[in-house]
């Protein structure tokens, strides 16, 4: 069994962000196009709840939380749960919304023997426990802890251990990714090397990510 493992949070990290679809959602939920206009980290200054975010005056589920009520207002609905926004925006294909920077990361690692976990804080909150079955690539996870059921949230370091217990590694072995600066802070206390996810650069991340396990750099689209 290999001793080197890849530990990805899911959200941005795996696939494309609420906010890179907005045409998407729109054309799914029957809304004019142009009606989404929050950005989060692709237009900060014009997302004031995005920056209370990153300035850790609220959450990320806080963040959600209020897009979901907002976007379901617009459709007539009252919207509280963020799965209940996921659903109607991707439910139909959510491998459209993959990255496939993330598909070609996870067949090198698997060509290489290198190992693979998933440490999310809201994954099925946020998608819905069905959504899982519509992405069969989730198979290749040996591993996949969800604060939605442990109630223990990055970046509190029982959250990166519970993952590193279930892999019988050592920090050192491993390389998380994470798109939220908190969470990459929280790998960084337990001695866990990580690569901040930039979701406006996700290959060059991913690269990062490949470089780190000691993988030849390759070409990511």
């Amino acid at each position: 069994m290999s001793q080197q493992a890849l530990i990805l949070d899911f959200g941005g990290v795996v696939s494309r962000t609420l906010f890179e679809t907005h045409n998407l959602t729109e054309a799914a939920l029957g809304l004019p196009a142009g009606s989404l206009t929050w950005q989060g980290p692709f237009a900060p200054d014009t997302d004031t709840l995005w920056r209370n975010m990153q300035a850790d005056e609220i959450s990320e589920r806080d963040y959600w939380s209020e897009r979901t009520r907002e976007v379901g207002q617009l459709v007539g609905e009252n919207w509280t749960e963020m799965s209940q926004f996921v659903r109607a925006a991707r439910g139909a294909e959510p491998e459209a919304v993959i990255r496939p920077e993330f598909r070609q990361t996870i067949a090198a690692c698997k060509a290489a023997g290198i190992r693979l976990a998933i440490l999310s804080n809201e994954l099925d909150l946020f998608y819905g426990a069905d959504f899982r079955e519509k992405l069969p690539f989730l198979a290749d996870f040996e591993v996949i802890i969800d604060a939605t059921y442990t109630g223990i949230l990055k970046p509190d370091a029982r959250a990166y251990e519970a993952v590193l217990e279930e892999l019988a590694l050592p920090a050192s072995a491993c390389v998380f990714v994470d798109d939220q600066l908190r969470n990459i802070k929280g790998a960084e206390a337990i001695g866990l090397p990580n690569v901040h996810f930039d979701v406006t650069s996700p290959a060059t991340s991913y690269q990062d990510a490949l470089g780190l396990l000691g993988l030849p750099e390759r070409t990511l689209t």
